[in-house]
């Protein structure tokens, strides 16, 4: 596989990288594109397939995986798989375009592994674990077990921020854009000028 630009925004749920990620997609000069994981979760609420993830049956996401048809994938849940398919990069990569991920911690950094140098792994980091609590239960698509169990997965995802390239703190929304926005752009002209002098 070989192509574009990597960038990878991982988070507990509920920091608002959704909101990152939809903003970097509207800037035009950053040419990205949004990779669609799969999952073999229901779709939630308004969700539509193709277009917010792939879902897949849990036999499907079994038969990909024993095929070596993904890129990374995990187990977030008790059979609830996510992952990202290789024909997802690769349509994108098509495209000519640069890849933008919103995805788990653990496949964020499985991506930042296999390709060191095309990903840029930034974690987005909620002010606390208090305010997270209050932004899941404002979002009322969940049960408070669920959210109990979000929270509890949190602290845990917290503890990997240091192994990402970058932490972006989203306290104020404004600034957390902006400081997205650069890091995005200043990898993508960095890799490009390393390749004009190749």
């Amino acid at each position: 596989m070989k192509g574009g630009k990597l960038i990878v925004f991982s988070a507990p749920s509920g920091s608002g990288k959704t909101t990152i990620v939809r903003h970097l997609l509207s800037q035009e000069h950053l040419n990205l594109e949004f990779s669609i994981s799969a999952t073999s979760r229901a779709p939630r609420g308004d969700e539509k397939d193709g277009i917010d993830y792939y879902f897949i049956s849990l036999e499907q996401f079994k038969k990909h995986m024993k095929g070596g048809d993904f890129l990374e994938w995990e187990e977030v849940y008790r059979d609830n798989f996510y992952g990202t398919l290789k024909t997802e990069v690769e349509r994108i990569w098509a495209m000519g375009k640069n890849v933008i991920f919103d995805i788990d911690v653990v496949g964020g950094l499985r991506i930042k592994r296999k390709f060191p140098e095309e990903t840029l792994a930034v974690f987005v980091r909620p002010p606390s674990v208090e305010e997270l609590k209050i932004r899941l239960k404002k979002r009322k698509t969940e049960s408070d077990e669920k959210i109990n169990m979000r929270i509890a997965k949190a602290s845990v995802e917290m503890a990997t921020a240091p192994q990402f390239d970058f932490i972006i703190e989203n306290d104020v929304l404004e600034n957390a854009l902006k400081e997205a926005e650069d890091l995005v752009a200043q990898h993508i002209a960095k890799n490009n000028r390393s390749e004009e002098e190749e």
